[in-house]
């Protein structure tokens, strides 16, 4: 049967011929939701009152009750006291104009955008095999709300695996798991601040969103100069921490020399200091082994920092802190104040995937294959004698300097952005703008093996275009 309702200089036709109170309340709903979407019913008409409307479509009171509030709660009416009952709002709002500044989540068409890792090689086998081991045999407890430390397997599997490859002296107790680099600065900033601390040195260049992250924190962040030979300890004064990149430093790629290593940790003993160790690509060195960490000459006054980020990929978030012991009842009380809940299946995939060696494995293959990559793009810079690369073989980018007399920056990122080609300038991460030198931050592991080629041919018809 189909019935109308006509008031407020609406005519609205409406199916209820379903028997059954539930039937007919659902077919109420169904119609006035579609004349709302079309527009029949505007934004603020009023509609009859529950016995009214039941009068005129011959339904009972309490079918058109029900209708009412369940359109009142999905938003689709409005009901207040003494008003009645009536049509809400629910247009579209005109979608924000797009900022020039977000993140793109599309990738661009050639991809040597530095510190991204190819995707595409992840070891989606080896990954998958030790999910199904992990989930086969979990406890109840593995969905819980979680120990804020990290899983107890995992932090034993990184103190094994960073003493193996990195020289981290550490163990199981003194390790913390994070969601990532950007939680491990965000706990490190937060403790320091508990504990008294005002201002901090940070490299200058250097990761300029991180940088940017302690500074909103509330702690004064100084520039420290980085030079050849990495940091310029003597720089220093009495900041209550330095954050250093000390293996290959971001973005100049030079290691913090032996002597400045020593000094570091000198004034850190001295002035009851921090040095933050980022061991950010720490694995990927292509002509010899890998420098070691800083912190098993100095456990007490360096906080480690790692990810899997440049390993396996940012969208794991997964990282780890090792600190001095001092430290670690302040992180994990830091960590459970801002996240009281830590996920558990990804750490005990990741606790698998390191003790199975699997992990290994797949940093050998990366090395491998960034190494030869990384020769085909120092290949291509060297036909354009005016660059030159900076920094050691190692890592996922090189940083080129440009000529003083030569296209900048911005005419050979414009450039490049016209050919869909994306990488990074050097000058964006310096604090000091007035002292940022120019250069290019180009990335070799980002695209796929079968996108690079593409990716280099378009980064040498942009530096021919510009004029090199």
């Amino acid at each position: 049967m189909v019935k109308a309702w006509t008031g407020s200089r609406i005519d609205l036709h409406l199916d209820v011929i379903a028997a059954g109170p539930a039937k007919r309340r659902a077919a109420l709903e169904a119609a006035l939701r579609e004349a709302i979407r079309d527009g029949s019913l505007r934004p603020g008409v009023p509609l009859p009152s529950s016995r009214g409307l039941a009068d005129q479509l011959g339904i009972s009171r309490g079918t058109v009750t029900s209708a009412y509030g369940q359109l009142v709660g999905e938003g689709f009416l409005t009901s207040r006291p003494g008003s009645g009952t009536a049509v809400a709002d629910v247009r579209d709002p005109k979608p924000p104009a797009a900022s020039p500044h977000r993140f793109a989540a599309v990738r661009p068409e050639h991809d040597l955008r530095p510190g991204s890792p190819d995707l595409a090689a992840f070891p989606l086998r080896g990954w998958t095999a030790a999910t199904r081991r992990v989930l086969s045999a979990a406890r109840p407890e593995l969905f819980g709300a979680g120990d804020p430390q990290g899983r107890y397997e995992l932090r034993a599997a990184l103190a094994d695996y960073l003493g193996r490859t990195r020289g981290v002296q550490t163990s199981a107790d003194r390790v913390v798991i994070t969601r990532g680099y950007h939680q491990s600065v965000h706990l490190i900033a937060r403790v320091l601040r508990s504990q008294g601390a005002t201002t901090v040195a940070w490299e200058e260049p250097g990761h300029e969103a991180f940088r940017k992250f302690v500074a909103g924190s509330g702690l004064e962040v100084r520039p420290l100069p980085v030079d050849e030979g990495g940091a310029v300890i003597d720089a220093l004064t009495d900041e209550a921490a330095v954050f250093l990149t000390p293996a290959h430093q971001y973005p100049t790629g030079v290691p913090l020399d032996p002597p400045r290593r020593r000094a570091v940790v000198e004034w850190a003993r001295t002035n009851g200091a921090l040095v933050v160790e980022d061991d950010y690509d720490g694995e990927f060195r292509y002509d010899r082994r890998p420098v070691g960490a800083m912190q098993p000459v100095a456990t007490c006054e360096v906080v480690y920092c790692g990810s899997v980020s440049k390993t396996l990929g940012p969208g794991l978030c997964l990282g780890w802190l090792a600190l001095p012991s001092r430290l670690v009842e302040a992180f994990v009380r830091a960590k459970l104040e801002t996240e009281p809940f830590s996920e558990g299946v990804g750490q005990a995939v990741l606790a698998d995937f390191l003790a199975s060696h699997a992990y290994d494995r797949h940093v050998r293959a990366a090395r491998l294959r960034y190494s030869r990559r990384r020769e085909r793009l120092v290949e291509l810079l060297d036909e354009f004698p005016r660059l030159t690369v900076k920094g050691v073989p190692a890592g996922l980018h090189v940083m080129v300097a440009l000529p003083a007399d030569g296209p900048g920056e911005s005419d050979i990122r414009a450039e490049g952005e016209a050919r869909g080609l994306a990488f990074r300038g050097l000058a964006e991460l310096y604090q000091n703008t007035d002292a940022a030198r120019q250069g290019l931050l180009i990335g070799y592991a980002a695209a796929t093996e079968r996108a690079y080629p593409a990716a280099l041919e378009a980064l040498a018809g942009t530096l021919r275009a510009v004029g090199f």
